[in-house]
């Protein structure tokens, strides 16, 4: 976590966080094909996206430092699954945050 990070609540720092690594399309892309399988090789998340096998592999190392995807080692290959828990959580923490925003900002604002 970068230096300024921690002057934060840690949990807006890991919400914040999560939010970095889902803000690319190809993440959110790669994160749609995870859910529509219950695993997945990381060949075929490249045939499934218009991006190069190395660019892919950076972009699921991203969710899975996350914590949104999980991979195991299969021999040569790396298996890939969404991490329903995390992105569960994820959905919950975010709508209460912006739910929590809504509630304090005053109905009508003159800016």
């Amino acid at each position: 976590m970068p230096t300024k990070a921690r002057l934060f609540d840690p949990a807006l720092a890991q919400l914040a966080d999560q939010l970095k690594a889902l803000s690319h399309p190809a993440r959110l892309s790669i994160l749609q094909i995870l859910a529509e399988r219950s695993s997945c090789i990381c060949g075929e998340v490249v045939d499934d996206l218009p991006l190069a096998q190395a660019t892919v592999s950076r972009h699921l190392k991203v969710l899975k430092e996350a914590g949104l995807v999980e991979g195991t080692v299969e021999g040569p290959r790396v298996c890939y699954c969404l991490n329903t828990e995390a992105v569960a959580a994820l959905s919950d923490h975010l709508g209460d945050f912006f739910d929590d925003v809504l509630a304090q900002a005053p109905t009508s604002i003159d800016c």
